[in-house]
């Protein structure tokens, strides 16, 4: 499990084909990295990988098939820069909201625009997806934990202060990109009960 609170930007560093997928490499960049364990999660723009060799400055990732296709790791050029975030502690402070690293599907960025000292994106969403968004609800993108703050048919925005701006790699988001979106876990088990109220 993850809070949507990145711990540091890093970049994809190398792609290797590996019978069929492929194993990444990522630069840790300002990710606190020093304890690292074989074998732990972190979240590379919002997806739960697992490390499997790592150094003093990368860890590397085998990337299966369903995450290539259904994130945006499987288009991700050599230097892109990437979101981090270690798997939570059951003493940390939940300061984002739970995330399980589990990539729902792709969003597109459409507009951006300045709101005082805030930045205002606008992401499409298909509607399958859109369902689970809620008007001052949570929402994860590429990673990051974010308040929606208007939704409707066709997609949300959020704003984005400052610091954000700056500790994430939303700095290099541009119009048209596709991100990673997981809706809340609440949202998703409301409806599964809903769904199955009538189970005995």
């Amino acid at each position: 499990m993850f809070t949507g609170l990145i711990e540091g930007v890093g970049r994809l560093a190398a792609r290797e084909p590996r019978g069929g997928d492929a194993r990444m490499t990522i630069d840790v960049g300002s990710l606190p990295f020093a304890d690292v364990q074989l074998g732990e999660s972190i979240a590379v723009n919002g997806c739960c990988l697992t490390v499997v060799e790592f150094d003093a400055a990368s860890f590397a990732i085998d990337a299966s098939n369903e995450t290539l296709a259904l994130t945006t790791l499987g288009q991700m050029t050599i230097g892109t820069p990437v979101n981090l975030e270690r798997a939570m502690r059951p003493t940390d402070r939940l300061g984002g909201h739970l995330v399980s690293g589990h990539v729902d599907g792709l969003a597109t960025a459409v507009q951006c625009w300045d709101d005082a000292r805030a930045v205002r994106w606008r992401f499409a969403l298909a509607r399958p997806l859109l369902r689970y968004i809620a008007h001052k609800g949570s929402v994860c993108v590429d990673g990051v934990s974010l308040t929606v703050n208007v939704v409707d048919d066709t997609g949300f925005d959020v704003a984005l202060i400052p610091h954000t701006v700056a500790h994430t790699a939303f700095h290099a988001l541009q119009v048209g990109t596709q991100v990673n979106i997981e809706v809340d876990l609440l949202a998703r088990y409301v409806e599964r009960l809903n769904a199955t109220k009538d189970w005995t």
